[in-house]
């Protein structure tokens, strides 16, 4: 339950911190004193859409922190799946902060978590009714919401919606091979161009890069040679002069003969040695060189028109020759596919017919469930407009054939009627602001038995109701009270006579500012506010008595 909400700089109040009981926990207030308030900055705290626009004027930030304990198991559960650890005692602490700058920070049990992971908190945790929830009954889109809250058909509604969204992928794809029948062909010839092209044209991986170093070679030729020339001469002499080789050679003799007197020669001689090796194998490499010199050279004019295809072809299919047979690959891919579009049109025309006859199969079952409980439903929703003094009151639920949608394939639209032998029309062409009301708390307290929230607000739900029908919705809300946490704002004294935490809000004024005080009311408290609200601001015995015995007989009956 909702034990606590600390509420800081949001509108007109500065700092509030109001504390929740079990029970019924009603709040009054003059109009305007600040009651709507109090429900926004529930609203915010359970993630729900606000703006800089809510912070009290004068501060740069505006702060809204609620403490809930003894979360049911199945609360805890959900908020697992969320990713949130609750304390041992199975309590949560949510924070939000709305920084003058339009930054949110959402804190739950001291853990950041996103606006969207809050609302998805929030739901878990608080259902509020009020007049917005009046508005949503008059949208027949939103009928069909209400059937499903209380139908046992979670899976089928899974099963249909996985259908729907397989056969809407299908009808994409449909759509997009058909439509483009024409520009298929022109594609098809277009591709065969381009993969004729770069197949002839056989480039491999790196062919560039050899090509350009066999060009610097052919062009380099005579410096090739005149090194090779000197090379060969170094190493074996010219006639003037003798080469390396020689010179090693009469160096590892003398050498050989110190080391048979200083083994310190012997490791210089091993050197000398791998270095002969060397210099024979450099010669003989540079001697076959310039033997075989014209074998070793291409046609330099062949390389540059291969260079200048390859070039041409890169400008058109990738920078590098990786790239262009990436794209190669690509093309091909595509050209196969549209080759064999007829026949990928023929199996995706199949397959979109086995998902049509699937699709209805299961709208069908998802149908006959939603019809089954609405029936139930029906039921149960006339016995409470009953209870709550409209004795002849009927409600239907219509079911109409609609083409299918990924909710399912049933259009659902609630019909009314407050009066015997008046014609049943949609709620949004007969009912009053009171009867309307009502019909919002019958069919609330009809979805409470499969609403797992602990915690209901009413936010002047009994708008348009008097007499002896405020009486009836004040008898059924303590009756909700009884298994949840009740919250509601009212201006009717048969309401609040049942109280068990009467709150009463109350906008004060100093020289500077305006803000708004929430007060918890003791028992004689609780008579005066009830008399002002019967009497208005002239509070006389004759109110307090008529107070006095509202009360009694809520806490009587």
């Amino acid at each position: 339950m909702l034990s606590s909400l600390k509420i800081e700089n949001v509108a007109v109040i500065e700092y509030s911190e109001i504390m929740f009981d079990r029970g019924l926990n009603i709040l009054t207030g003059e109009t305007g004193a600040g009651k709507s308030i109090i429900i926004d900055a529930i609203n915010t705290v359970l993630g729900e859409r606000t703006s800089k626009d809510i912070i009290r004027s004068g501060a740069d930030k505006a702060k809204v922190t609620a403490y809930f304990e003894e979360l049911p198991s199945h609360t805890l559960k959900a908020l697992e799946e969320l990713g949130i650890d609750c304390e041992d005692d199975s309590s949560l602490l949510i924070t939000r902060i709305i920084n003058y700058d339009g930054r949110n920070i959402c804190r739950v049990n001291g853990n950041s978590v996103t606006v969207s992971m809050l609302k998805a908190i929030g739901r878990e945790l608080i259902t509020i009714c009020g007049q917005h929830d009046s508005q949503h009954l008059l949208v027949k889109e939103h009928h069909i919401d209400f059937i499903d809250a209380m139908a046992d058909c979670e899976e089928l509604s899974e099963s249909y919606r996985e259908t729907y969204n397989e056969l809407k992928s299908v009808r994409k794809k449909l759509k997009k091979l058909l439509s483009a029948e024409d520009e298929r062909e022109n594609r098809i010839d277009f591709l065969k161009y381009q993969i004729d092209e770069l197949t002839a044209a056989g480039i491999k991986p790196g062919e560039r890069a050899a090509l350009k170093k066999e060009r610097d070679k052919i062009s380099s030729r005579e410096e090739i040679l005149r090194s090779l020339a000197a090379v060969e001469a170094l190493i074996n002499g010219d006639g003037e002069s003798r080469g390396l080789s020689e010179g090693v050679y009469a160096l590892l003799e003398n050498l050989q003969s110190l080391s048979r007197f200083d083994d310190r020669f012997t490791t210089f001689c091993e050197n000398l040695e791998e270095l002969r090796y060397v210099l024979s194998e450099c010669s003989s490499l540079s001697s076959s060189s310039l033997i075989s010199d014209d074998g070793e050279y291409g046609d330099i004019n062949a390389i540059e028109e291969r260079l200048d295809e390859i070039y041409r072809l890169s400008r058109k299919y990738g920078a590098t020759e990786e790239e262009m047979l990436s794209y190669l690959a690509k093309i091909v891919e595509e050209y196969n596919s549209l080759v064999s579009g007829d026949e990928m049109i023929e199996e995706l025309q199949d397959t979109y017919n086995e998902l049509a006859n699937e699709l209805f199969k299961r709208g069908c079952y998802l149908s006959d469930c939603r019809k089954q409980t609405a029936i139930d439903f029906e039921d149960k929703v006339v016995r409470e407009l009953h209870y709550l003094d409209m004795p002849d009151a009927s409600f239907t639920v219509d079911f109409r054939e609609a083409n299918a949608t990924e909710n399912g394939m049933d259009e659902v639209e609630f019909l009314f009627s407050a009066n015997a032998g008046q014609e049943m029309k949609p709620l949004i062409k007969i009912a009053s602001g009171g009867e309307l009301s009502r019909v919002m708390l019958a069919i609330r307290c009809v979805l409470s038995d499969c609403d797992s929230v602990e915690t209901m607000i009413f936010d002047e739900i009994d708008t348009g109701v008097s007499g002896r029908a405020a009486h009836k919705i004040a008898k059924k809300m303590h009756e909700l009270s009884a298994c949840k946490q009740v919250l509601c704002v009212t201006h009717l004294a048969q309401i609040a006579a049942y109280a068990d935490n009467h709150l009463y809000i109350e906008k004060k004024r100093d020289e500077d500012t305006t803000y708004t005080v929430v007060t918890s009311l003791d028992s004689d408290e609780k008579i005066k506010e009830i008399a002002r609200i019967i009497g208005g601001d002239i509070i006389t015995e004759t109110t307090l008595d008529s107070a006095k015995e509202l009360i009694a007989y809520a806490h009587n009956n």
